[in-house]
């Protein structure tokens, strides 16, 4: 593990321990984000935590081809059970991951940094949300980094205020991704969850590849 400075550059990924942790510091600037996304790293720590980088191996991802739709999302899909908008509320969104509870977490590490510095990137056009509404309610939604010169969508976090909006949002967004030419989302670590919906581990090695 390193501990870096705001003038300093990341270690070679190779040197994270073996649980992915690269780095240790407290610079989480646009500039420092952009980074770290272009170098197949990601932030990740609590709110009483320093920032704390990571880039595991193996990494958690989907190839859009792969996605699996459960036979209990389909009905939900066909009756257009909620309405899905890309990009239109991010800011709504990143606020909604940063509240929602989840087992096993205390606290959040969506800070006011963090949501400044990631609208700072959602306004420059590299982050990007997704937004799930049951009428005019937003019940759900995602956000993440879209390397759009790497073919690539950096899943980050996401929420849901009903049962399967995520999932919902999710599937969309996947829809819409595959369309638009992206090879791979980058999930990050392993979830049941994740592999429920198609996901898998693959070296960083070859992660790191798509990044070229």
């Amino acid at each position: 593990m390193y501990f870096i400075g705001p003038a300093d550059q990341f270690p070679p990924v190779s040197l994270a321990d073996d649980d992915g942790l690269l780095a240790v510091g407290r610079d989480i600037s646009p500039e420092r984000l952009r980074e770290a996304y272009y170098k197949g790293i990601f932030p990740w720590y609590n709110e009483d935590q320093p920032v704390l980088w990571w880039s595991p191996d193996p990494r958690m991802v989907l190839f859009p081809e792969k996605l699996k739709i459960a036979k209990s999302m389909r009905p939900l899909l066909n009756q257009d059970k909620f309405r899905v908008t890309f990009n239109r509320e991010f800011e709504k969104v990143i606020e909604n991951c940063g509240q929602i509870d989840r087992k096993g977490q205390d606290g959040t590490w969506i800070t006011e940094e963090i949501k400044k510095n990631y609208l700072h990137l959602h306004n420059e056009g590299l982050a990007f949300s997704t937004e799930v509404w049951d009428k005019d309610e937003l019940v759900g939604g995602l956000y993440g980094i879209y390397l759009r010169d790497k073919q690539m969508f950096c899943g980050e976090s996401m929420f849901a205020k009903v049962n399967n909006a995520s999932k919902f949002g999710f599937i969309k967004l996947v829809e819409k991704l595959k369309k638009e030419g992206v090879k791979l989302i980058d999930c990050q670590v392993y979830t049941h969850h994740l592999e429920s919906l198609g996901a898998e581990e693959i070296p960083r090695s070859q992660f790191l590849e798509y990044l070229k």
